[in-house]
């Protein structure tokens, strides 16, 4: 676990920063000329000569002041005429706002500034699943909400009894996902198939119309959860999410079919939906999907505020078999993500293997 680094506004240059200028927003979802873009590092506001961190950290947003004076990082769709928004460009604390870089980048002679386009990923550095085990268990036993993100890919291999193994052993506080994932498990839990290929990959017939069936069957008991409860859908990972009460959200495409009763079809109430998850996180995977991986990247935090006040690291770990997604996400802003580059299906065993090998460890260690 990293522990993060604090400013020390002690220093002249910080201690001797003015307060931060607000204005107001000029109508419902417009920001004031000249607002402040926030980032996903730690940052920090200078209100009435104080120094204070605002609540929901993301990337994008604004620096909203609310009428009791608290700080909250808003995106601009939900500002309304009035707010108080924090104006300037500087994040060296001249402005009243102080981005604190080497926090995460841990050298003070690198250039301190939020950048895209700065990774170095590569399917030839080695993986240590060790270590993302040791994180795994550390989360669950200090009751931390790891949120998962997947893609199809994961349930059209063997990993989906891996993702069943993990949600059933309490190491997945919320699964966000699309239509895909939901449409093939219930699939495959109902038909045995998913977009009509058996376990063993050979097409089944009349297979390609298995999916629609599974979606009617589910659309007729009017939500997943209801499907589980009529004996409908019996295994797989959305029958584990709703038998261990275990929160997901599904948010949909141009391209789906149906869709599922619970797919969120507006992009922005999908999104507003899985940042009720990201602002909970205190760890994320993120595997086989491009685009769900990197708008929760662009939601997240790169940090995790403990409940002493302290800052840790937010571990976020990139699955994906291209070296594309991984790099794209990290080129986004989300500089704490480390890149596996391999395939869902190896990936969720052997981490599978190395939990339940730390699990015997750490059971059978002497008290």
């Amino acid at each position: 676990m990293t522990i993060l680094s604090t400013p020390d506004f002690s220093a002249p240059k910080l201690a001797g920063a003015p307060d931060a200028n607000f204005v107001e927003a000029p109508a419902d979802g417009v920001l004031p000329e000249g607002f402040f873009s926030t980032t996903n590092l730690p940052t920090y506001v200078k209100v009435d000569g104080k120094w204070t961190m605002p609540r929901e950290p993301r990337m994008d947003a604004a620096l909203l002041l609310d009428a009791s004076n608290q700080l909250w990082i808003r995106e601009g769709r939900r500002l309304m005429r009035g707010d108080r928004i924090a104006v300037g460009k500087a994040e060296d604390g001249s402005d009243g706002i102080y981005v604190h870089s080497n926090a995460i980048h841990g050298d003070a002679n690198e250039i301190a500034e939020f950048q895209f386009m700065t990774s170095e990923v590569s399917r030839e550095k080695p993986i240590d699943y060790s270590m993302m085990a040791r994180i795994l268990l550390d989360e669950r036993e200090r009751g931390g909400y790891p949120i998962w993100v997947t893609g199809p890919a994961l349930v059209h291999s063997r990993a989906r009894a891996d993702m069943i193994w993990f949600i059933e052993n309490h190491f997945v506080g919320a699964l966000l996902a699309g239509n895909a994932v939901a449409v093939h498990d219930i699939e495959a839990a109902i038909f045995g198939t998913t977009l009509g290929m058996t376990q063993t990959g050979v097409a089944s017939v009349g297979g390609h119309g298995l999916h629609m069936r599974a979606i009617n069957q589910v659309r007729r008991e009017g939500s997943i959860a209801a499907a589980v409860k009529a004996g409908i859908i019996t295994s797989g990972i959305m029958h584990a999410l709703v038998t261990n009460d275990v929160p997901f959200v599904l948010t949909g495409s141009i391209r789906d079919d149906g869709p599922l009763p619970e797919v969120i079809t507006d992009s922005i109430a999908g999104q507003d939906a899985m940042k009720k998850h990201t602002t909970k996180a205190t760890m994320a995977i993120l595997v086989a999907t491009a685009l769900h991986a990197i708008a929760t990247g662009n939601m997240l935090p790169a940090f995790v505020t403990e409940k002493d006040g302290s800052l840790r690291e937010l571990p976020t770990i990139c699955v994906d078999s291209s070296e594309f997604v991984v790099s794209k996400l990290k080129d986004r802003g989300t500089h704490q993500a480390f890149g596996v580059v391999t395939n869902a299906q190896d990936f969720m065993h052997i981490l599978r293997i190395y939990v339940e090998r730390e699990i015997t460890t750490r059971t059978s260690a002497p008290r």
